[in-house]
């Protein structure tokens, strides 16, 4: 046989094997209606260059190592105590000055054999169903309740003594809430808030992240009414959310896209939105700051690797067909190995600062950034601890 010949008959054994995948060793093995969608991206040439030369997140102080579990959100509460955070067994804690203390869960139906310790953040997301797992997290500064963006769970709220959360949607428009992700309130009470996938849940993010579906929403509750409605629909991965300063419009996450977008609630724009800002990475959550400025968490940088396979979603497909593991996919996703940034925008969507950690040295991850009293606040899903940054 031919040296063609030869090579002929290898691809087409390799195309019979990622076709039927036997051994089950692709990283969208189970997902048998697994689709590639196209991602938007803008040009190349185009995306932001801005960098952090001096890597100043590595300056930051880890906190509460092996402490906490996969602090998504930060929050304080009115009185200014906290942090409070919500961690990977399903709980909500808070820290008096001197321990953790539990607050607040999501699940009734908690199980300390399915919930109790175990050794790393993604121990727990196979009962995440079960014991509960709280994102975004906000205060009603008026009243004190916290409101808990519960993946599973949906939209919730405990009051100021914390406790079981109460439910207050699971779904809008007769469609489930599949991946709810983060959430803000006016000061009329209205809940804004994000549904990340009605496909996905948050156990199968590596497969959302692959796939770049457009199932994702951003929602509004209205707390008088208890009216679930749909703002924005057939968004890729829609992830953190933040109302501006002055209450006239809320900024949100794309994180397929990479991308910060503006959705009007006051003033002739009412009720529609258009991008803010092209964002140098991946977004998790946004904060506002109180000088009305607003803080992206992003997990990793842009990466050619990433922005091809987001142009081309068959050439995707049948790369992630290959028997690989979705550990090694999402490696390539990030770049080769995690590393953190948190930016900073201007309500006109103006590059204010960048603070990387381009080697993850010390911030690995983020997945929020909160500013306090001169000091940036860095809770990530995917670590067991809280970086802090003194911005002075």
């Amino acid at each position: 046989m031919t040296p063609a010949g030869i090579f002929a008959g290898l691809f087409i054994l390799l195309a019979v094997y990622c076709a039927v995948d036997p051994f089950g060793h692709s990283a969208i093995y189970g997902f048998p209606n697994f689709e590639a969608v196209k991602v938007d991206m803008p040009p190349w040439s185009e995306l932001p260059v801005d960098s952090d030369r001096q890597n100043l997140l590595q300056k930051s102080q880890v906190r509460f190592l092996n402490q906490v579990q996969g602090p998504e959100s930060v929050a304080f509460d009115p009185m200014g105590r906290g942090p409070y955070t919500g961690v990977a067994d399903g709980r909500v804690v808070f820290w008096d000055g001197d321990n953790w203390n539990d607050f607040a869960y999501t699940s009734s139906n908690r199980s300390g054999l399915l919930c109790g310790l175990k050794p790393s953040p993604l121990s727990y997301m196979k009962n995440e169903h079960i014991c509960g797992r709280p994102l975004g997290l906000r205060f009603d500064k008026k009243t004190g309740d916290l409101y808990i963006a519960d993946a599973y769970f949906g939209l919730m709220k405990v009051g100021p003594e914390g406790g079981l959360a109460m439910s207050l949607t699971t779904e809008a428009e007769d469609v489930p809430l599949g991946f709810t992700n983060d959430l803000d309130i006016d000061d009329e009470g209205n809940v804004y808030f994000t549904d990340s996938s009605t496909n996905y849940k948050r156990r199968n993010f590596l497969q959302l992240v692959f796939s770049s579906e457009d199932t994702g929403r951003v929602l509004k509750y209205n707390t008088k009414t208890k009216e679930t409605t749909v703002l924005i629909r057939n968004l890729q991965f829609p992830n953190g959310l933040s109302l501006s300063k002055d209450g006239s419009f809320f900024v949100f996450c794309e994180g397929s896209i990479g991308r910060l977008a503006k959705y009007w609630l006051e003033g002739e724009k009412a009720g529609t939105w258009e991008p803010l800002a092209l964002l140098p990475g991946f977004p998790d959550n946004v904060r506002a700051n109180e000088n009305g400025e607003f803080w992206v968490a992003i997990h990793c940088r842009r990466s050619i690797y990433a922005h091809i396979l987001g142009l081309y979603p068959k050439l995707r497909h049948a790369w992630l067909k290959l028997p690989l593991s979705a550990t090694f996919h999402y490696l390539m996703q990030i770049g080769g190995r995690p590393h953190a940034m948190v930016v900073k925008y201007s309500p006109e969507g103006k590059l204010l600062q960048i603070l990387e950690d381009r080697t993850g040295k010390v911030v690995k991850a983020v997945s929020e950034v909160e500013e306090k009293d001169g000091k940036l606040w860095m809770g990530s899903v995917l670590m067991s601890f809280i970086a802090v940054y003194n911005l002075d």
